[in-house]
């Protein structure tokens, strides 16, 4: 009887502490800082049906389209490629796990790059640029091994290994530098 008492005095103490406890990170303290009017990034929504789904933030740059060669852009754009492909392919076993790590590797380059953005240091920087690069490696290994698991979507595999290829040896540029 006596357990129970003080279990549930402790929870009353922890809820109370955790209440009035003021924030510890460098973020929860600058969010709380922030002005009323100002906004997080607004998403942009598909405007048709006809278009596939895509999810991304507006350009910052008052209505101006963003850089070309934005690298943030272009994994995301080559992520969502690698997702479309992937649906075009039959199941069966032995594409289940090429599908499974295709998807895995070919999204993940672009969270990495994301990541490595927002990165810290630079010794971190290098290090999630060094990620990006061995992802990109593994997407080309997994689109070629797709190709000749399923010849009639060879064709595509192969554009889609051209675009792996470039953005492989963009990372490694960035890493060697």
């Amino acid at each position: 009887m006596e357990r129970g008492r003080v279990r549930e005095a402790i929870g009353c103490i922890s809820q109370r502490l955790m209440k009035h406890q003021a924030p510890t990170s460098k973020l929860q303290r600058s969010t709380n800082l922030q002005a009323p009017g100002r906004r997080r990034r607004a998403f942009k929504y598909r405007s048709s049906l006809d278009s596939p789904a895509v999810a991304n933030e507006t350009p910052t740059t008052n209505g101006e389209p963003r850089h070309p060669f934005d690298l943030e852009e272009r994994t995301a754009r080559f992520g969502e490629a690698i997702i479309r492909f992937c649906r075009k392919i039959p199941r069966a076993p032995a594409n289940d796990r090429l599908v499974c790590q295709l998807v895995g590797c070919g999204t993940s380059v672009g969270a990495n790059y994301c990541e490595a953005n927002e990165g810290v240091s630079k010794k971190d920087f290098r290090n999630v640029i060094g990620r990006c690069v061995k992802e990109a490696k593994e997407t080309k290994f997994f689109l070629r091994m797709m190709a000749a698991a399923e010849p009639k979507h060879a064709e595509e595999a192969r554009g889609l290994f051209r675009e792996a290829k470039e953005l492989h040896l963009i990372f490694a540029s960035i890493y060697r530098k």
